[in-house]
């Protein structure tokens, strides 16, 4: 680092909720910062309401006045880029137009030292094409703060195609200078944590737009099942379609078209209808008077019981645990190599459909519903039936599961479930992460986990419910869709078939 790390003068354009958190976080790890604004008195407010923050902060006993008073003292306010000449760093927060930003790194060229860091904290512009016209790129590099940024601890520090590798160390060392969590990555669309939660929005939106299953149902399974915070429409709802489509649409673009970023109708005409979620009090969900989410109770479990239940033995591990919990709920198990006409048939697929084992495995199709095991079936589980399942038949399946007061789900035929689909493709996107060397493994689940709350990054999830089963759900869900899109990535076929964790580098 070509400047003292102790002694930081950090500059910071555009005072907005991005450039205002970065200022109080930079303020806060001790750095001198210059916060400007285009808008006459917008760099002041920001400065007056990080204040208030820290005032209340001093009345809860969180930090002393002696405190605030230090980090309040750390920001000045200054006029315009012009004033950026002390800076070692300047980072940009303004508005996501390429050739505005454009313009003001030109400018700052010829205001700050030559040694001096220039960062963008663009969400969805490629950080190389921002610096592709600068004298001396090789300073420019993204940091992509996340918000609200005094809460979210990670910060994504991006090399550009023409980044010095000692740009990078350095903002590896100032986002740690800020308390926040940095992680690595070379520049691609939508860097890492953008990449990592297509596959948890854009695939549950490709179940509600087959009609597999509504949204309400779809956010339980992937809370209760999967062990999300938030369900993927819960969290589109919050962030809005306004921020969320544009994304999509974005990374899809940028990648040339990926299948695995493909965005959806349902999220399109929704985004162009102004149903955007909690802001327009009206999105994937009705809201009431008071703002809150109006969400149709679960019907209730049906009494009907089957008198014996066949489990398909197609899927070892999932025939075994299906098996052990159906003890438990004292059901009439058969162990015949076939089913009894009358029995109820469970199977459990990995990345099938109900339909594809009862035709495959020569099962009455009335007479089967399929069960996801994948997951531990502790909290809700999950049935789904084919086409032509007999309505009695899916209320005994139903009603059995349900019998010890856990919630069951019933879905429509689908490759993968719900939770197995949308898992697999979070799972595939982040082996293709590190297959491309976008970032290492333990960056990968870092900024899955600390950027997006998930309750495992891509690859830990994947060795947690095993890369093979992984693996089998894309290739399966590959073969019924005949989509690229379910491509499993070589990443993850290899360390599958080598039976080794997905974060395994290569020698």
């Amino acid at each position: 680092m070509p400047f003292d790390p102790d002694h930081l003068v950090c500059g910071v354009i555009g005072a907005g909720a991005m450039g205002r958190g970065i200022a109080q976080v930079a303020a806060t790890g001790g750095m001198r910062v210059l916060l400007c604004d285009s808008r006459a008195g917008a760099a002041q407010e920001a400065k007056d309401f990080v204040a208030k923050l820290f005032a209340r902060a001093v009345e809860k006993g969180g930090m002393t006045a002696e405190a605030k008073d230090g980090v309040l003292s750390n920001i000045e306010i200054v006029d315009a880029p012009s004033a950026m000449g002390p800076c070692n760093i300047v980072i940009e927060a303004i508005v996501e137009n390429l050739d505005v930003k454009r313009a003001l790194f030109a400018e700052l060229e010829g205001i700050v030292a030559a040694d001096c860091i220039l960062a963008t904290n663009t969400s969805s512009l490629a950080v190389t094409t921002i610096g592709a016209g600068l004298k001396a790129p090789g300073r420019f590099a993204g940091l992509h703060f996340f918000n609200p940024v005094p809460v979210m601890k990670l910060v994504e520090v991006i090399d550009g195609v023409r980044t010095e590798s000692w740009v990078g160390d350095a903002l590896m060392a100032i986002g740690r200078r800020m308390g926040r969590e940095p992680v690595r990555l070379k520049d691609a669309p939508g860097f890492l944590v953008n990449q990592i939660g297509r596959g948890f929005t854009i695939e549950s939106a490709h179940l509600a737009s087959e009609g597999i299953a509504g949204f309400a149902d779809i956010d339980r399974v992937m809370r209760d099942v999967a062990g999300f915070r938030m369900g993927p429409f819960e969290l589109m709802e919050l962030t809005g379609l306004d921020v969320t489509q544009p994304a999509s649409v974005a990374i899809y673009e940028q990648s040339y078209h990926e299948p695995r970023y493909r965005p959806v109708m349902l999220m399109k005409s929704r985004y162009e209808a102004g149903i955007l979620g909690r802001k327009t009090a009206r999105g994937f969900y009705d809201y009431d008077a008071g703002g809150k989410p109006v969400v149709a109770a679960e019907r209730p479990a049906p009494a009907a019981r089957p008198q014996s239940v066949w489990v398909s033995g197609a899927e070892a591990d999932g025939s075994a645990a299906l098996t052990a919990l159906l003890r438990e709920l004292g059901a009439s198990i058969e162990s015949g190599a076939t089913p009894s006409a009358a029995a109820l048939i469970l199977v459990t697929p990995l990345g099938d459909d109900a339909t594809t084992c009862a035709v495959e495995q020569g099962l009455d199709p009335q007479h089967t519903v399929a069960v996801d095991t994948l997951f531990p079936m502790v909290k809700r589980r999950t049935i789904m039936t084919t086409p032509v399942t007999d309505v009695a038949y899916r209320e005994m399946a139903h009603g059995l599961l349900a019998s010890d007061g856990k919630p069951v789900t019933v879905i429509r035929d689908s490759p993968g479930f719900i939770a197995q689909r949308v898992v697999a493709m979070i799972c595939n996107i982040g082996c293709a992460l590190a297959q491309n060397r976008t970032a290492v493994p333990a960056d990968i689940d870092k900024g899955a986990t600390l950027g997006l709350n998930y309750p495992h990054g891509p690859l830990a999830f994947g060795d947690l419910l095993g890369p093979a089963k992984i693996l089998k759900v894309l290739a399966n869900m590959q073969r019924a869709y005949g989509d690229p899109r379910y491509r499993p990535s070589l990443w993850l076929t290899r360390r599958a078939r080598l039976g080794v964790s997905l974060a395994t580098p290569d020698a």
